[in-house]
């Protein structure tokens, strides 16, 4: 088999690779969206679409990796071919998490949708939910693109998430404090709030790789987590 048969075989590998890759990002941008959108409406049949949906996005991260691993197995990669193949397996795995974490909001949706609303929280969470799918579809560009400065520009706005996640788990701190009938519901939203900001992680990670994907170094001005929760719920987070 010549070199040039060997290496337009890789390709078509490579383009159904990132044609998978791209597919995956897109329903997981979707799932945010719908899932954030079902809970500021209370709309319990969006919620179950959202459910639903994570299947196909489960089916599409074990094909990019089935699809990865059988490439590497016939092709034998160079380097940089290989450091290819491993980001979009990362980066599958991240989109695979991130679609977990939407599943898990339209969850607690339908168990929210039998409650009393607290006041201005859907949408505030929504807000939330909504950065966080532009900073991936701004990872997934910056992907495509292989724009090593847009994707350092979408770790950076991971900040802002971490700073929304602190100010939201105070005011429900505050919603508890006032009425113990708020405990429920505001336990419920605090661990969407929680998943969301772990969504802006995964995110976030997705941009790293393709820092590394371009560059061929991880990123080594890891900047520290701004969720201070764990540390002192009272404290507000530096700016």
């Amino acid at each position: 088999m010549s070199d040039t048969h060997i290496a337009s075989a890789f390709d078509r590998d490579l383009e159904t690779i990132q044609a998978q890759i791209m597919k995956m990002g897109g329903l997981v941008e979707q799932a945010i969206l719908d899932a954030a959108t079902s809970l500021e409406t209370r709309d319990e049949e969006l919620a179950e679409q959202v459910r639903q949906g994570d299947r196909a996005i489960d089916a599409l991260e074990e094909q990019i990796n089935e699809e990865a691993a059988r490439t590497i197995a016939l092709r034998a990669p160079t380097a940089i071919d290989l450091r290819l193949i491993l980001t979009v397996m990362k980066i599958a795995g991240n989109l695979e998490r991130i679609g977990d974490y939407s599943k898990n909001m339209a969850k607690r949706t339908t168990v929210l949708a039998q409650m009393t609303p607290i006041n201005g929280s859907t949408v505030a969470l929504r807000r939330m939910a909504r950065e966080v799918e532009k900073m991936l579809r701004d990872a997934l560009d910056a992907y495509i693109q292989r724009d090593a400065d847009l994707a350092r520009d979408v770790v950076n706005r991971d900040h802002d998430i971490d700073q929304m996640y602190n100010a939201l788990f105070r005011e429900f701190l505050t919603f508890m404090m006032e009425d113990p009938r708020n405990i429920t519901p505001c336990m419920h939203l605090h661990f969407i709030a929680k998943n969301t900001e772990r969504m802006g992680d995964h995110v976030t990670s997705i941009a790293e790789q393709v820092i590394y994907l371009v560059t061929g170094d991880m990123p080594d001005d890891v900047r520290p987590k701004q969720d201070r929760t764990s540390i002192d719920p009272t404290v507000a987070p530096k700016a």
